[in-house]
Formats: structure tokens, C-alpha cells, sequence
């Protein structure tokens, strides 16, 4: 594994742990030449999982975009980075479960707002205002309105 920092091609590995229930492993690994530390993962590389944008084209799953979608909305929020990489754990999985080889941007989006509602209720508002982008005030008022139920429904249960 080349290094990071000054790209020298052998490392060692520190420390191994799996992760994402067992379908990862993260490596710690060290830098023969410099020292320096760092971190890789190794995933089992899954059949090519095709993204439906909305405008009809289709490019290959990519969790990163994902994730900084979550960052984006969890800023400034009580969110931990643990807790985003979660959902896109989660979210990944629902999706691949599903057996198909192309998946509507729709149905990712869904999926990552109802996992995000469950961390940070403004996190979620932000994630579907771009998401679902909101034309006007009523739209958001009415999305508002169904948090603020769902809230008081859980709160009297």
C-alpha cells in the first residue's frame, strides 16, 4: 500500500478490525519509510450498482456523494461523522439488498432521510429541502408540520 504522505510503496499493518458488520476491514497500517500512519479499508467489490438520476442518466453508486450530503446537512448539528458513515452503511445495504442492478436516485434519497430523521430532525430538514427541493414556504411548512406530528405522536405513546 503506497503511502500518503510520501509515497513510498511498503507499509505494514498495526492493527486490523472489521467493520460494517463484518463486511469490511479496517486496517491500520504504517509507513516503512517515514512512519507515518494511516488508515485503509479493504471491501468486497460488489457487482456495479447503477444510479437513476432524475434526468435519466445513470452513473455508478458512489457512497462519498452520499456522505457529503449528510455532512452538508448535519453542519454546525450534533451529528457525529460515526453516526453519518452509519446511514451510509445502512442505506448501502437496503440497497443492494434489493437484488436490482439500477436504483432510482428517489428511493436512495428516501432512504437517507429516514435514517437521518431518526439522528437530527434539522439535519433532515436540510437533506430534503435540497433533496426533495422545495419550491415554496407551504411545501416546507407542510414537511415541517409532519415532523412536528410525528414528534407528538411518539411523545404521548
Amino acid at each position: 500500500m503506497r503511502c500518503p504522505r510520501c509515497n513510498h510503496n511498503n507499509s505494514r499493518v498495526i492493527d486490523s478490525r472489521q467493520t460494517d458488520d463484518g463486511r469490511a476491514i479496517r486496517r491500520r497500517r504504517e509507513c516503512e519509510s517515514c512512519g507515518f500512519r494511516f488508515t485503509t479499508f479493504e471491501r468486497i467489490e460488489a457487482a456495479p450498482l447503477l444510479v437513476v438520476k432524475r434526468n435519466g442518466d445513470r452513473e455508478e453508486f458512489n457512497r462519498d456523494k452520499i456522505l457529503r450530503g449528510l455532512i452538508r446537512s448535519a453542519e454546525k448539528r450534533p451529528v457525529a461523522m460515526e453516526q453519518m458513515e452509519q446511514i451510509v452503511d445502512r442505506v448501502e445495504n437496503r440497497v443492494r439488498s434489493m437484488g436490482e442492478n439500477e436504483i432510482p436516485t428517489s428511493q436512495i434519497g428516501e432512504f437517507v432521510m429516514e435514517d437521518l430523521m431518526e439522528v437530527d430532525e434539522i439535519a433532515y430538514i436540510r437533506f430534503a429541502s435540497v433533496y426533495r427541493q422545495f419550491k415554496d414556504m407551504s411545501v416546507f411548512l407542510k414537511e415541517l408540520q409532519e415532523i412536528v406530528d410525528k414528534a407528538k405522536s411518539t411523545d404521548e405513546e
